[in-house]
Formats: structure tokens, C-alpha cells, sequence
């Protein structure tokens, strides 16, 4: 039978926790490796949804791209959110393991899979790790096969979501060859981005006043929310699972949403 442990050592490998910015809360965060695991869920955050649907399943350990808990705890009581949720799935004797930042700078992971979907060729890292013995690091930069306006990128990268609208700053006739992504809320990657020559940053969300310094640098933005930017390759780390462990039932969460409502 698998443990809990077998299947943590096995996401080490998959986004080694080394990747992982210095300020971040990886690996498992709660539970008892040496538990026997016969389901697994990933999700992209612990909320009321996922954790009830891990509980009703009989989940033995849930992987989330966000940390749950993401910040020290002083005490856990079912008086707030975060205290309700834990005590009821430490009740349940649900783990939780979470890959966040290292997953988005893996050699397989959020940013690699977002670059390839945008069809970039020449990828590496936009902020590379220094030292690193894979030359891994943040989010990916890299170049299309040939310029296309904006307009165009923008089509490539709902199609690629399979989302039906995003948010872009920039002239929708600009030309872009080359491109940086960064999943999540990215913004703080503009300059890097600048330095590396992009006509485009893809992320998730970023702030008003970012898109007024990217508008201002001539760079445009792709910005798809912070949900569809990320929860896509927590359905293909489920399935690397799941072939990895077929003595496991693994899924992603069929019950998590984006909580913004675009209309």
C-alpha cells in the first residue's frame, strides 16, 4: 500500500522544494507520512467547497497548489476559517501537501506549461535561480515562431485555457514576438520582464498601477485571473498521479470554482 510519505517523496521530484520562493509554506503541512493513502485530491486552494467535498470522499491526502495553512497559526479553534477548516479535516485525518511556488518553477510545471502553450520556443526561466543545479527558477520567457498582434496572442491564450474572456493592456494591433509568463499574481515580474526584452507579460492578476507602468513601458499584459492562470495544471498533476499510483484514486477537485464571476 502507498503511504502518504511515498507519495510526498514523489512530489519532491516533481517540483522539488528547493524552487520554492523563500517566504512560501511547502511541503506537507499537515498529517502522518507513515498513513496509508488510498485517495488523493488536488485543488487549487483549500476553501469550505474543496474541504467538504475531501471529507464526504474520504480523502487521505489533498494537494494544493496554495498553502493551507499559508501563515503561522497560533491557535485552532472553529472560530475563524482557516481554524474550521483544519480541525475538520484534521478530524478526518486528511493531509494536505502543498507544491505552490517550487510546482510553479518546475521543469514540469505552471510556467513551463503555460510557455508551452503559448507555443514558445527557446524557453528558460525569466528569473533564473542562481545555482541551481537544473538552471531552474520564476516564470518562463520565450519567443513565438513569428510576430502576431496582441489580438491574436490574446485568442491563443483563451484557447489554451479554455476560458472565454481575459483582460489585456496594450494596443490590440502591437506586434508580439516575445513573451514572458508568470501564473498567479505576477506583476512584480514586469521589470524583470522589461530587462528581458518582452513585448508581452502573461499572469494571472496584477494592480491598476502595474498596468499603468506596463502601458508606459510600450509592454503589453495578458491577464487571465489568478484562478485560470494556475488550476489547469493542478488537473495534470493529478493525472501524473494517478499513473504514477495506480493503487490510488486520485482526481482534481470537482467541486472548486473560480470565486470571481466574469460577466
Amino acid at each position: 500500500m502507498t503511504t502518504i510519505g511515498q507519495v510526498c517523496e514523489r512530489l519532491e521530484t516533481i517540483a522539488p522544494t528547493r524552487l520554492a520562493e523563500e517566504w512560501d509554506n511547502v511541503g506537507l503541512l499537515v498529517g502522518n507520512p507513515e498513513q496509508t493513502a488510498r485517495k488523493l485530491m488536488t485543488c487549487l486552494t483549500v476553501t469550505p467547497a474543496t474541504a467538504e467535498e475531501a471529507i464526504r470522499e474520504s480523502v487521505d491526502l489533498i494537494v494544493t497548489h496554495h498553502p493551507f495553512p499559508f501563515h503561522a497559526v497560533k491557535r485552532m479553534t472553529v472560530e475563524t476559517t482557516v481554524g474550521r477548516l483544519l480541525w475538520n479535516l484534521a478530524r478526518h485525518q486528511i493531509s494536505i501537501y502543498s507544491p505552490h511556488t517550487a510546482w510553479d518553477s518546475a521543469a514540469t510545471g505552471i510556467n513551463q506549461q503555460l510557455a508551452t502553450g503559448f507555443e514558445l520556443d527557446e524557453i528558460e526561466p525569466l528569473l533564473p535561480s542562481e545555482g541551481d543545479p537544473d538552471q531552474l527558477g520564476a516564470g518562463r520567457v520565450g519567443n513565438l515562431a513569428q510576430s502576431y498582434t496582441l489580438l491574436e496572442v490574446v485568442e491563443r491564450a483563451k484557447n489554451f485555457l479554455k476560458i472565454d474572456r481575459v483582460q489585456y493592456v496594450g494596443d490590440p494591433q502591437q506586434p508580439v514576438k516575445r513573451v514572458g509568463v508568470a501564473c498567479g499574481s505576477a506583476g512584480s515580474f514586469l521589470p524583470t520582464a522589461a530587462a528581458a526584452n518582452c513585448d508581452l507579460l502573461f499572469t494571472g492578476e496584477t494592480t491598476f498601477h502595474t498596468c499603468l507602468e506596463a502601458e508606459a513601458l510600450g509592454i503589453a499584459l495578458i491577464l487571465s485571473g489568478h484562478y485560470a492562470s494556475e488550476r489547469f495544471s493542478l488537473e495534470q498533476l493529478a493525472a501524473v498521479l494517478a499513473g504514477d499510483f495506480p493503487d490510488l484514486k486520485v482526481w482534481a477537485s470537482a467541486d472548486e470554482e473560480d470565486p470571481l464571476v466574469w460577466v
